[in-house]
C-alpha cells in the first residue's frame, strides 16, 4: 500500500476595474516553488447592466485558463525529460 502525500498549491488572484473593463492577474505557486502567472480580461457591453462580479468571474476564468495551459505545457516538458522521448501534447 502506498502512503498518501498531501500537497497544496497557493493561488493568488487580483482584479482591476476600469470603467467597463476588468483585468485579472493570477499566480499559482506549485509545491516545487515554481510560480506560474496568467492574465485575463473582460469588457462589459455598453447595454449590459453593471455587474462587477460577472466581470471578475470572466476575467478570472480567463487568467486561470492561461495558467492551465502553462501547467499542461510544463507537465508535457517534464514527461519528455523523464522519458527521453517526445510525448503526445497534453490538451
Amino acid at each position: 500500500m502506498r502512503a498518501q502525500t498531501l500537497v497544496g498549491w497557493h493561488v493568488e488572484m487580483e482584479f482591476r476595474e476600469d470603467g467597463d473593463r476588468t483585468k485579472a492577474a493570477a499566480m499559482v505557486r506549485l509545491s516545487d516553488g515554481t510560480e506560474i502567472r496568467g492574465h485575463g480580461n473582460a469588457q462589459r457591453h455598453p447595454t449590459d447592466a453593471e455587474q462587477l462580479r460577472v466581470g471578475e468571474e470572466i476575467a478570472g476564468a480567463r487568467a486561470l485558463m492561461e495558467i492551465a495551459s502553462q501547467l499542461l505545457q510544463k507537465a508535457h516538458h517534464e514527461i519528455d525529460e523523464a522519458s527521453g522521448r517526445t510525448s503526445h501534447p497534453l490538451n
